[in-house]
């Protein structure tokens, strides 16, 4: 079993679908802590996201996930954009010219990822973003190593929920959330929502 440029696209066409459906939600979650625009802006990118996939030739993985990423960055209002963004690009740097990974070759690409998204955003854990998503599901693929593939995602898409779960008592000290201080107690983050969302897809599509 390994991950290609077709499931790749069903993965994206899947996450669009997800994110439309649930762009309310989404939007509740940011009104609560944010600038309430995270579903309505994440739902347009992925939109683009999917006009762009559908006219892009070739089963190049890391150029599918190259042109996710600048489309992301373009279109994708507030700090969402240039987060999903870096994270594609980075995933995308690392599969270039493959059209084929393995459980391996993924890890390496979202290890990557992570860390671009991190650099960029000066996120830590327990800062309540999307990187409390990101690390646990990072770590539980790096644990996983010599499983199936598909197992390995599932247990990584666990842990990215988990992780989504852990931020509702934390206290924001990143975004514009960490302007509420006290206050940004008892929500779920948005990014961490979003992300979750992300990673359950691909063990889906991928799986």
């Amino acid at each position: 079993m390994s991950i290609t440029g077709a499931t790749v696209r069903d993965w994206l066409h899947a996450y669009a679908d997800g994110v439309a459906e649930r762009r309310a939600e989404l939007t509740q979650l940011d009104t609560a802590i944010g600038d309430g625009d995270h579903g309505t802006n994440m739902d347009r990118g992925m939109r683009k996201v999917v006009e762009k996939l559908d006219a892009q030739e070739g089963d190049d993985i890391g150029a599918l996930l190259k042109s996710v990423g600048m489309t992301l960055v373009s279109t994708v209002g507030g700090a969402a954009g240039p987060l999903y963004g870096t994270f594609f690009l980075q995933l995308g740097s690392k599969a270039g010219g493959k059209e084929e990974l393995d459980l391996a070759g993924w890890t390496e690409a979202l290890d990557a990822a992570v860390t671009g998204v991190q650099a960029r955003g000066k996120a830590q854990a327990e800062d309540k973003t999307m990187v409390d998503a990101l690390l646990p599901a990072l770590a539980a693929l790096k644990a996983a190593e010599g499983e199936d593939l598909g197992d390995a995602l599932r247990s990584s898409a666990a842990a990215a929920e988990e992780g989504m779960r852990a931020t509702i008592p934390m206290e924001a000290r990143k975004g514009r959330a960490s302007y509420l201080g006290p206050r940004s107690v008892g929500h779920q983050d948005p990014g961490a929502t979003s992300t979750h969302m992300l990673l359950d897809t691909a063990a889906k599509a991928f799986g």
